[in-house]
């Protein structure tokens, strides 16, 4: 019985008080800002726009509706995306430092809206869609070409395998993206602030994507929670078990590069969500991924939110890349949990 109960998912009553806790932080988000409104208020604004009438006149409708919901709703649909992608490669990869951006697909499209930028490619009739296509066309492209090598090296798909070529593949993009800035000109200044992470601007078009690609590829990787924790006794066994282990490994590369490639077009590179937000979550929830992994949406959606607050608030009226944040906080916490780690084995 106890071991049919540890294969469930999330209890009914955990989904509603981390959904009540994830509304409760975009009600707070929204409110603070450069301009602080009571929550009565932004409560009262948000729901008379969803109901379809016209809200009050005063400051409150324009700063809340035009400006700050939308990005903190885009704040908080990429890092649920980018939280269910590293728990899943860390599941898929049983390694510990694994995350989307292990697969140098991150830094593929990164690439992408660079030169994108650089060149000031537009698409007719969707403007400033340039970037946001060549990040999901380089996504997949990187995708493409690491499974390629890594196919080439090892026709097992070997986990280790991969994460090499990954992280060889993420050092030559980035020489070529360091390489793009360097001939940016006038663009200098744009792709170097968007590299380091912003979701200032954020509209609810690219809200409206966020939420499209994180139910179709979010959910797939979702339903792979059984899969997933075959993998923690190794590929061998969990193919003698009947699980189709290439099979489960495409989709899962595929449905992480595809939810990459649109957080980074919006978003630009923001590190550490996917690594360290798996691992806190990992110590509440236990190492079964159908609780793990929608527990880490979830709490990486939380987790983004409250880091672009800070990145509005803690300078303002100077604002701090949102990625500078999440690596201060995420580089700080990892080395807590691994020092807390190490302590409790030696004791």
């Amino acid at each position: 019985m106890n071991k049919q109960a540890s294969q469930e998912g999330l209890s009914p009553y955990a989904w509603l008080l981390m959904g009540v806790g994830v509304l409760v932080t975009a009600l707070v988000c929204i409110s603070v800002g450069s301009v602080t409104l009571p929550l009565g208020t932004t409560w009262k604004t948000l729901l008379e726009a969803i109901l379809g009438r016209v809200p009050q006149e005063g400051v409150a409708a324009p700063i809340l509706l035009s400006v700050r919901t939308p990005r903190v709703v885009a704040a908080g649909l990429t890092g649920a995306a980018l939280s269910l992608c590293g728990a899943a490669m860390q599941g898929l990869l049983r390694n510990p430092l694994a995350d989307g951006s292990t697969l140098g697909v991150s830094s593929g499209a990164s690439l992408g809206a660079v030169l994108a930028m650089a060149l000031g490619l537009q698409i007719p009739g969707l403007p400033n869609a340039g970037p946001m296509v060549m990040a999901i066309l380089f996504a997949f492209l990187s995708l493409l070409l690491i499974l390629f090598l890594a196919y080439a090296f090892d026709r097992s798909f070997s986990t280790h395998t991969i994460i090499l070529v990954g992280v060889i593949f993420s050092m030559f993009a980035g020489s070529l993206i360091s390489l793009v800035i360097a001939f940016s000109g006038e663009m200098l200044r744009t792709i170097t602030f968007w590299s380091m992470g912003s979701l200032a601007g954020a509209s609810y078009t690219q809200g409206l994507l966020l939420l499209i690609a994180l139910a179709v590829f979010g959910g797939l990787l979702l339903v792979r929670g059984g899969e997933l924790n075959a993998f923690a006794i190794g590929e061998e066994n969990a193919h003698h078990i009947g699980i189709n282990v290439r099979r489960v490994k495409l989709e899962a590369l595929v449905c992480v590069s595809a939810m990459i490639g649109v957080g980074v077009s919006i978003g630009g590179t923001i590190g550490f969500v996917g690594l360290i937000v798996p691992h806190i979550v990992r110590l509440i929830t236990g190492p079964n991924h159908r609780k793990l992994l929608p527990a880490a949406t979830l709490a990486g959606a939380v987790f983004l939110m409250l880091s672009d607050l800070l990145a509005r608030t803690a300078l303002s009226p100077v604002e701090l890349p949102i990625g500078v944040v999440t690596s201060l906080i995420g580089a700080s916490t990892f080395v807590a949990v691994i020092f807390r780690r190490r302590k409790r084995r030696a004791a």
